[in-house]
C-alpha cells in the first residue's frame, strides 16, 4: 500500500476513509465482494489452485522445487493471470516497492452491466457508460459468436465492451490498456501477432497471459471476434 500524502489532500483522504467505513465495515454492501457472479465471475473456483497465492498462503518467491505440482499449476497460474490485480501477494524478500498511480473513485452500486437507463449517477462512473455498449453484430460465424462471449465475459472489463479502452476500470489502469480500434494498432496488427498477444499477455503492462486460463480453441475464437468486432476492412 503507497502513501497518498501526495496525491490526494486531507479532505479526499477523510472522504475515502468514511467510504471504506460505511461500505465496507458498517453495511458490508454485496457489491463490494468481487469475486461473485453479480461482478461477472460465474465460476471462480475453476481458480482454486491459485487461491493459496492470491490469499498469501504460499509466498510466492517460494523456491519451485519446495512446491507440489500442483502448486506449481497454482503459481503458474497466478504469475500469468491473477497477479494483474492481486500484486505480488505475500514474498520473503520484499525488493523495490511498485510505484501505483491509478487514483479512482468508489462507484458505489454502480455496475457496468446494467442497462444504459439503469445508470448510476452518483459515483462518477455514468461517462463511462457509452462505452460499455457492444457492438451489435450479423452473420458472426459459431467460432466469432464463442469469441463475443469469452471477449464479453474477460476482456471487456479492461478494454471496454466497445474495444475502446475507455471505460471504467480502463481509463485508471497505467498503462492503458489497448484501443482495439484504433487505426494505427490495427495497421501493424495480424492474427497472429494477436493470438501472441492473447496468449502470453504483455510485459510491463496490466495484460495478463490468457493461456493459464483458456484453452487454444477459445483464444483461436477470441482472435476471430476481436478481428471482426473492432478492426473491420483493412
Amino acid at each position: 500500500m503507497m502513501g497518498f500524502a501526495d496525491i490526494l489532500d486531507d479532505e479526499e483522504i477523510s472522504a475515502v476513509v468514511d467510504f471504506v467505513l460505511t461500505t465496507f465495515v458498517k453495511n458490508k454492501g454485496e457489491n463490494t465482494r468481487y469475486h461473485i457472479p453479480e461482478n461477472g465471475w460465474e465460476n471462480h473456483q475453476q481458480y482454486a489452485i491459485a487461491f493459496p497465492f492470491a490469499r498469501g498462503e504460499i509466498k510466492l518467491d517460494t523456491p519451485w522445487e519446495a512446491l507440489t505440482p500442483e502448486q506449481r499449476r497454482g503459481k503458474t497460474l497466478f504469475m500469468t493471470s491473477c497477479i494483474t490485480c492481486h500484486d505480488r501477494a505475500r514474498v520473503d524478500q520484499e525488493g523495490a516497492a511498485w510505484e501505483s498511480r491509478p487514483v479512482s473513485i468508489p462507484r458505489g452500486a454502480y455496475s457496468h452491466r446494467k442497462d444504459e437507463q439503469q445508470e448510476d449517477v452518483v459515483t462518477g462512473a455514468t461517462p463511462y457508460a457509452r462505452h460499455e455498449i457492444a457492438p451489435v453484430i450479423e452473420n458472426l460465424t459459431a467460432q466469432e459468436r464463442r469469441g463475443e462471449q469469452l471477449y464479453q465475459d474477460n476482456c471487456a472489463f479492461c478494454h471496454a465492451a466497445d474495444g475502446s479502452g475507455k471505460n471504467w476500470i480502463g481509463s485508471f489502469l497505467e498503462p492503458h490498456p489497448r484501443n482495439l480500434t484504433d487505426r494505427q494498432f490495427i495497421s501493424v496488427m495480424d492474427r497472429q501477432k494477436l493470438l501472441v498477444a492473447i496468449s502470453d499477455g504483455l510485459p510491463d503492462t496490466t495484460m495478463p497471459a490468457w493461456k493459464s486460463v483458456l484453452n487454444s480453441e477459445d483464444i483461436e475464437a477470441l482472435a476471430a471476434y476481436v478481428e471482426k468486432a473492432f478492426f473491420g476492412p483493412r
